[in-house]
């Protein structure tokens, strides 16, 4: 039976440079993103460069409804995953009060709701065919509170201790599960969030394409929690020594001076 790898989020950023990390690796695809064109080019490059078989699925994993329908066509369907990225997800920054509901609502429901869904169902399908493997993208910004990107921050956090929790309760299935915590990468996030680029990313940090490369090296060593770049790993243990009312100060220092509202 033919497997696939599915990546979400897969139209830019990390997500489209996992999808070609695993085609460069042979790995048949299923694609999601919102937009159906890009996705349609990027399935006729891979398949045209890297020989495999690239399908894709236009879905906006953030609306419920929508999202209910792509779930019913995995559970019917007869196509086998066995390696689920699941690396869709918004950023917001601002004041919170400020924001507008709607857009904190979109920001929960793609980057929460959809992916504990997505874990769900693809997970129980795994689990029925003896295993498989899900990766779930957090950030590092999931291992401390993070002042002017609260729900973002609380949103990776969730994915953080999500996919740790689940790790543990699926050992003995044969579903492997991993956390990507990756750092300020240079993609195109920051514009999407309303963040100043040009003062949170430098040369010093990672491409996308270096991100999906250590990413794919480490799932090959079923590592829990994955955070390329040791300057990452260190921004992680800043509330381990520095206690939590510090990190809190610093952070919401960091992120008010970046933010582009």
């Amino acid at each position: 039976m033919t497997r696939y790898a599915m990546v979400t989020g897969a139209s830019s950023g990390i997500g489209l440079a996992m999808a070609e990390a695993l085609a460069r690796r042979g790995r048949n695809l299923i694609l999601v993103a919102r937009h159906r064109e890009m996705l349609e080019s990027i399935a006729i490059e891979f398949t045209q460069r890297f020989g495999v078989e690239v399908l894709f699925r236009a879905c906006d994993l953030g609306e419920p409804l929508r999202l209910s329908g792509f779930l019913l066509e995995l559970e019917e369907g007869s196509r086998s995953i066995d390696l689920l990225v699941n690396c869709a997800g918004i950023g917001n920054s601002g004041p919170f009060l400020a924001q507008e509901w709607a857009q904190e609502q979109d920001l929960l429901d793609l980057n929460v709701l959809a992916l504990t869904r997505l874990c769900h169902t693809v997970g129980n399908l795994m689990a029925v065919q003896g295993g498989g493997q899900i990766l779930n993208v957090a950030s590092v910004m999931g291992f401390q509170p993070g002042p002017w990107m609260s729900t973002y921050a609380a949103s990776k956090a969730y994915v953080l201790h999500f996919s740790e929790g689940l790790r543990e309760e699926l050992h003995k299935t044969g579903v492997k599960i991993s956390v990507l915590c990756p750092g300020p990468t240079r993609t195109a996030f920051f514009r999407t969030a309303q963040l100043d680029a040009g003062k949170f990313t430098h040369d010093n940090h990672m491409t996308a394409e270096e991100v999906a490369l250590y990413t794919v090296r480490a799932l090959d060593k079923n590592r829990a929690v994955i955070i390329p770049g040791w300057r990452n790993r260190l921004l992680t243990r800043v509330p381990r020594f520095a206690g939590r009312w510090i990190t809190r100060k610093l952070w919401g220092s960091i992120l008010k001076s970046r933010t582009s509202v």
